[in-house]
């Protein structure tokens, strides 16, 4: 079993839904997100650049998702981004996570799988999971 957070190989997240925060967490109203890195949305609210359109992809974002990414900012993401839960953690199944994953053809995460799991025993686990319930 691999120590990888899921999380680590996904990213579905941040290619899928808009981050919009309000505007004095970036850097340039006292914040540390790097206001270059986001555009407005309303007077109060930005979002980070890319998440702001039907094909969605934070620009922050590095990699293949589903396959291996991380975040360029990760210190300084925006509140949306550090209060998003995986599914599964804290025993929380997250459905906002699961549809995130399923638009990329991951597998759910579930609060009874162990936080720390390999995509191939998760796809695995998947397809059992399907299987039996046909």
């Amino acid at each position: 079993m691999s120590d990888i957070n899921p999380c680590m190989t996904c990213g579905a997240c941040c290619a899928y839904f808009r981050v919009s925060f309000y505007w004095a967490e970036a850097d340039d109203g006292g914040g540390t997100v790097p206001a270059d890195l986001t555009e407005p949305v309303t007077p109060f609210l930005r979002c980070m650049r890319g998440t702001n359109q039907k094909k969605s992809r934070c620009v922050a974002l590095e990699g293949e998702v589903g396959e291996s990414v991380r975040c360029s900012m990760y210190e300084n993401r925006p509140s949306p981004c550090r209060e998003f839960a995986m599914s599964g953690e804290d025993g929380q199944i997250n459905d906002a996570c699961n549809r995130a994953r399923a638009r990329y053809g991951l597998p759910p995460l579930y609060k009874d799988m162990l936080i720390h799991t390999e995509v191939a025993a998760a796809t695995l686990a998947r397809g059992e999971l399907q299987s039996t319930a046909s």
